[in-house]
């Protein structure tokens, strides 16, 4: 069975070699028959890799520890859901998962392509040849997961424990699914300028593609922030690691990809940026795989430390993105411009903040590799960490979180900002409100986290001001009021629930790092200690034996201000034998929007636990925050007018003509 799964992925190159060719020749030359093959060979590369994906989980569920990777990375008392999901916790496991999402975007554009012209259709299917192609060549001559060890050991060396979590089964594929997903945009933007010709429809027929990486990508994001937050025992949401960074550049970047493709679409114009952004995207997800898998970077994220893996995705990188900026500098010039606006309306500011987002973008890049230039040209190793991510990367985003709320509320080619503000009244006005709270109210807040919750308000009521607006509230009956509301584009209301949902991730960042309070202290069972109005009680530690660990579990009772049990909150230390590690197993109790965090270390002399107890405000938002912007991109996507590809034109049926007597 394993010999099929690694035939397969041979076939899947070679299929992808046929996919990558003859369509872009039938498209160059205008034969129909040729571009005919890209549809049917596309979808049965992705059914051989969908097969070579299936061999190895099942080698995995079955713990056949004949595969060196199976045997490198899984143990047979592993839990089954652990030993499914370490099929991609690997570096070969996680390339195979790359290249499946990878084809299955292609399949699903042979599949639901029909509606594009043939010759635009067959040059996309071509360029995901081609990517398909090199890393599939990159996984048999440097990554092969079916490798084989004989003889075969008797018992594997067990998953990094770390990985050992369910965040493994959704924040991987989140991430590739946003990774990948960009690739479509990429080979789209290929096509056009193969092609030479850019319009509307293009623009229409990319923006979903978009939609989807990015809702997919910001979930992988999120997702991997709150596994970092509460398997690390370190009480931090986001470290700026350059392996975060690496997924958070290509978010940044599709942002503004998604913000160029509507100006696209509903006045054809940005089109030259639209498709920079489109190659720059896809080219930042190609610099987070280089990173990850290289090892030039020392991180938890990273999979794998051989070189030549390094210099062969480098490779990759240097033929695709530089291939592509190649192309867009010979054929940019001979593309039309688009429409004309003015710098107020709603145009420039979907232009502006393009500008904000990309330049944001090239201050976390220049912050990533500038530790491994420095390394590269003398030898020294220094690090770029918070500190400078802060200073630079929040003056940025300050601005632009202004400015969103007035987007929506402008007109088209030509704007009123004075108009706009007015409508902006009350949200300017709950946002001032909340500053004066905040600084009255809160014991210790400082100016700046009032302002940063005003700030956060003035998003949230700035992006219901919209909708509001659009709908009539105040100014029609009620009825009138919910009827406009039913009849408003989908599209409408995903952009209020992805604003609502950055301005709510604003306000969890803002609440954690202004007001979270710490508490390190040795406790014995029985001691109790405050901290924000609560009391948290000691009970006992006791041992526990899992499947595959050992376990001390430290059992804390909270009480509230009146003595009443709110529950129980267990933090532990586990032990994995096999790969001699600890890990940390923080204790979190989630109290509305609110957490208390609690991670115990080491023993005391005195036959005490050193705890570390956090509270938390408003932390869980901004997670909440990235799942409402989620959903609005999957509202969008569900919008009617995204779902129609080029307008196919039918003949209408001659109906008989009646007969005058």
């Amino acid at each position: 069975m394993v010999e099929i799964g690694h035939f397969a992925l041979v076939l899947a190159f070679a299929l992808a070699l046929v996919q990558s060719a003859v369509p872009l020749a039938g498209a160059r030359s205008g034969n129909d028959r040729l571009m005919a093959v890209g549809g049917p060979v596309t979808i049965a590369g992705f059914a051989l890799v969908a097969l070579a994906f299936a061999v190895l989980t099942i080698s995995y569920a079955r713990s056949d520890f004949s595969v060196a990777n199976v045997w490198e990375n899984s143990h047979s008392l592993k839990p089954m859901l652990f030993k499914i999901t370490g099929t991609w916790g690997n570096h070969e496991g996680s390339m195979l998962l790359w290249v499946l999402i990878l084809t299955f975007f292609g399949a699903l554009v042979a599949v639901f392509g029909s509606n594009l012209p043939a010759s635009l259709r067959a040059t996309v299917l071509s360029v995901q040849g081609w990517i398909g192609a090199a890393f599939l060549l990159f996984i048999l001559a440097t990554s092969n997961p079916f490798a084989r060890l004989s003889p075969a050991p008797i018992e594997g060396q067990d998953l990094n424990p770390v990985l050992q979590d369910i965040g493994l089964a959704i924040h991987p594929p989140l991430l590739y699914l946003g990774y990948v997903g960009f690739s479509i945009c990429f080979s789209f933007s290929v096509a056009a300028l193969i092609d030479g010709r850019i319009d509307a429809s293009w623009a229409r027929w990319v923006r979903p593609w978009t939609l989807g990486a990015w809702a997919f990508l910001t979930g992988g994001i999120a997702m991997g922030s709150y596994w970092a937050y509460y398997e690390l025992g370190w009480g931090g949401f986001w470290f700026w690691d350059p392996v975060e960074n690496a997924s958070f550049m290509p978010w940044l970047a599709g942002t503004a990809l998604l913000h160029s493709a509507i100006v696209m679409e509903k006045r054809s114009a940005l089109k030259i940026w639209t498709l920079l952004l489109a190659i720059l995207t896809f080219s930042l997800s190609l610099l987070g795989t280089f990173l990850v898998r290289s090892g030039v970077l020392t991180s938890v994220h990273a999979f794998a430390t051989d070189p030549s893996r390094g210099i062969f995705i480098l490779c990759i990188l240097t033929l695709f993105i530089g291939g592509s900026l190649a192309l867009f500098a010979l054929r940019a010039p001979t593309l039309a411009a688009g429409g004309l606006f003015h710098p107020i309306s709603r145009e420039g500011a979907l232009v502006l903040n393009n500008l904000f987002l990309t330049t944001a973008a090239a201050t976390v890049l220049v912050g990533t590799l500038y530790p491994l230039l420095v390394e590269a040209l003398s030898g020294d190793k220094i690090s770029v960490g918070a500190p400078f991510f802060n200073l630079t990367f929040g003056p940025l985003m300050a601005p632009l979180l202004v400015l969103v709320p007035f987007g929506p509320l402008l007109a088209w080619k030509r704007g009123d900002v004075l108009a706009a503000a007015q409508r902006l009244m009350t949200a300017f006005a709950g946002a001032l409100l909340a500053v004066m709270v905040t600084l009255l109210f809160v014991d210790g807040a400082s100016v700046l986290a009032a302002l940063g919750i005003g700030l956060a308000t003035w998003i949230v009521l700035g992006a219901l001001t919209d909708l509001a607006v659009k709908a009539g509230v105040g100014t029609a009956p009620f009825a009138t009021v919910l009827r406009r509301l039913a009849g408003l584009p989908r599209s409408m209301f995903g952009t209020t629930l992805a604003h609502l949902g950055l301005g709510l991730t604003t306000l969890g960042v803002v609440g954690v790092m202004a007001f979270q309070t710490e508490n390190i202290l040795a406790m014995k069972p029985g001691q109790t200690t405050g901290i924000s109005g609560y009391t948290l009680r000691f009970q006992d530690i006791v041992p526990v034996q899992g499947p595959n660990y050992t376990e001390r579990r430290a059992r804390f009772t909270l009480l509230d201000a009146g003595g009443r049990a709110r529950g129980e909150i267990l933090s532990s230390k586990r032990f994995y034998p096999v790969r001699q590690m600890p890990t940390t197993e923080a204790g979190i109790r989630t109290l509305g929007v609110s957490q208390l965090y609690v991670s115990i270390g080491d023993d005391t002399a005195d036959g005490g636990l050193v705890v570390r107890i956090w509270w938390k405000p408003f932390v869980t938002l901004i997670w909440g925050g990235a799942l409402a912007m989620m959903a609005g991109g999957a509202v969008s996507l569900f919008d009617r007018r995204l779902r129609i590809g080029a307008p196919a034109r039918r003949r209408r049926a001659l109906q008989p003509q009646a007969v005058a007597p």
